[in-house]
């Protein structure tokens, strides 16, 4: 029997896994989320889940909780996801993304908890409008906004917690995610939810900027095998991995090739650019490619599953 635990796990990427996790015959799931962002519809309806609805900045609820539970694995989703949020609520982006990530881990120092690994999930906003592309892992970083300053400094104290405590624990940087459960509704969506839903329900789109700036598209389910590779390969600790498709597409691009899979015209109008906003990204993803279990979905048919899913 494996025990895993998933803050988060409400939400987009999070349900995704747990559904994922439940194909293990025996492993068993406890997932925490507040639901500011998450949906408990999205959480699929096994006894092997438990549900806790309650947020990680409550240090000694979720101190006890890895006392408790004795947990396998961690993975360590729950973030406020927002980059646009993060700049109108700087510190309470920084309790939930920083402060509420290291009282787990060093929950589990102190009280030398056992667990097999520990993962985490930052993003490739940490490397800001450097112009060096694609983006390696071992480049330097420009983190713009409170968001990415507390991604990039939880993912440093994660890697440095790993090496000075031999503690297993893994670290990667997302790119543009996007896939079934996706939520257009909530104010910290992907672009392409929000492109899919304005489509699907006759609803006006805003570019912020031309449509020009482009980013690295990777399908959720190329994500999730991307995790639990991670999490069951005993090499990968104490390092950061980029999880992305490797390429680079205009966001005009998708909009356009969403438009010919729904049949449908985007209502589309244009706003400068928003502070902070990078106008482009993509990865090099050699380094994750080395173990041999991540995916890449091509765009075209990743995007005709998500449009598959919605309808």
């Amino acid at each position: 029997m494996s025990k895993y635990l998933v803050t988060g796990g409400a939400g987009f990427i999070g349900s995704n896994l747990t559904e994922q996790l439940l194909t293990e015959p025996e492993a068993e799931i406890t997932i925490v989320d507040d639901l500011s962002m998450g949906l408990k519809s999205n959480i699929p309806d096994s006894l092997r889940v438990t549900f806790i609805e309650h947020s990680i900045t409550d240090h000694a609820f979720m101190s006890q909780l890895l006392v408790d539970g004795q947990f396998d694995y961690i993975v360590l989703l729950a973030a406020i996801a927002s980059v646009a949020d993060s700049v109108e609520r700087p510190y309470e982006t920084h309790q939930v993304n920083q402060e509420a990530n290291l009282n787990i881990i060093e929950t589990l120092r102190a009280k030398q908890i056992p667990f097999k690994k520990l993962f985490f999930s930052s993003s490739a906003a940490v490397y800001g409008e450097l112009p060096e592309m694609p983006k390696r892992e071992d480049q330097a970083v420009q983190p713009l906004t409170q968001y990415a300053v507390d991604k990039y400094a939880t993912e440093r104290a994660i890697i440095n917690y790993s090496r000075l405590y031999d503690m297993p624990m893994v670290c990667v940087r997302f790119f543009n995610v996007y896939g079934p459960k996706q939520n257009p509704k909530s104010p910290y969506s992907g672009v392409l939810s929000i492109i899919m839903d304005s489509l699907m329900n006759d609803k006006p789109f805003t570019f912020f900027g031309d449509g020009s700036q482009t980013r690295d598209f990777v399908y959720v389910g190329d994500v999730i095998s991307a995790i639990v590779g991670l999490l069951h390969t005993p090499a990968a600790k104490a390092d950061v991995f980029n999880i992305a498709n490797g390429k680079q597409t205009a966001l005009m691009t998708v909009a356009k090739q969403l438009e010919t899979l729904t049949g449908k015209h985007l209502n589309a109008s244009f706003k400068p650019e928003r502070a902070g906003d990078i106008h482009d990204s993509y990865a090099d993803a050699s380094k994750i490619d080395q173990f041999g279990f991540m995916i890449h979905t091509p765009l075209a048919t990743g995007l005709a599953q998500y449009v598959d899913s919605v309808k």
